[in-house]
């Protein structure tokens, strides 16, 4: 952890991300954990950066919440530290109770902007397990996570959400995008995408053109953000299972997500 500025603080770590689709009989207790936040993960070794955040209807990015979909962001100090949390009891409640689960563990590569007053900087390679580090062409094709953020200026929060719905729909049929999950702090003010990208490329492609390329320029132009952050990183580690995107839009109706056939998390 180091100062970038005299008022802002970079951070510097491992990024675990789960992602999780409660059972119908667990979504109350899912809903606990909302409550409770970032305090629930309070003595947890090495933690420097919590969320624990809704979804929209479906696990997307609408201003209807889920009552089942749930993330966590949380950044650690050293990869050790994010191996013995997602191996121990709080994460392992969360499996336990679900009807679908992901988690991933992520090297941040590169970072623009703040997250309540805090940047993110890249991971230190010693901050790293020793089978984490890239042997192959530096010019390979690789897995790539981006975190998208913002806390929404209240008076320009419908202008904003006006373009949700054909940015969700150009990033659910992107190819490339392998999984995708709209989370949130707040509703309708402090939103987070998270995505995983087959490589850089097809994460430009979607970037730089149609309706996120204009929800972009729309959102700078009219200062639709008071705070905002993108981040970069390299997947690690992955475990579990996750709806593909463009399945989102057949379970959107009925909440119904990949996994064994006789599990249905509706919410």
């Amino acid at each position: 952890m180091a100062e970038a500025a005299p008022d802002v603080i970079t951070l510097s770590g491992v990024v675990v991300v789960v992602l999780v689709n409660y059972l119908r009989e667990h979504q109350a207790w899912g809903w606990m954990r909302m409550a409770q936040g970032s305090s629930s993960l309070k003595g947890v070794p090495g933690v420097i950066f919590a969320k624990v955040m809704g979804s929209g209807h479906g696990g997307g990015f609408s201003i209807r919440p889920s009552a089942s979909h749930q993330g966590l962001i949380v950044m650690f100090d050293h990869a050790g530290q994010a191996d013995a949390f997602l191996a121990g009891p709080i994460v392992q409640a969360y499996r336990q109770r679900a009807a679908q689960f992901w988690s991933g563990v992520h090297e941040v590569l590169s970072s623009r902007g703040q997250w309540d007053g805090e940047a993110w900087g890249p991971t230190p390679a010693t901050h790293l397990k020793p089978d984490h580090t890239v042997h192959d062409d530096a010019g390979a094709a690789r897995p790539l996570a981006v975190i998208t953020r913002a806390s929404i200026r209240p008076a320009k929060a419908m202008a904003f959400w006006r373009n949700a719905p054909a940015t969700q729909s150009a990033m659910q049929s992107a190819a490339g995008c392998t999984l995708a999950m709209g989370l949130g702090e707040a509703p309708l003010v402090r939103q987070c995408t998270f995505s995983l990208w087959k490589d850089t490329s097809s994460m430009l492609d979607y970037a730089h053109q149609g309706a996120h390329q204009a929800a972009i320029e729309a959102a700078y132009r009219h200062s639709y953000f008071s705070e905002s952050m993108f981040v970069r990183m390299r997947l690690l580690e992955q475990h579990g299972q996750w709806t593909a995107p463009n399945a989102m839009s057949t379970a959107d109706a009925t909440e119904t997500q990949a996994g064994p056939p006789d599990v249905k998390a509706d919410d």
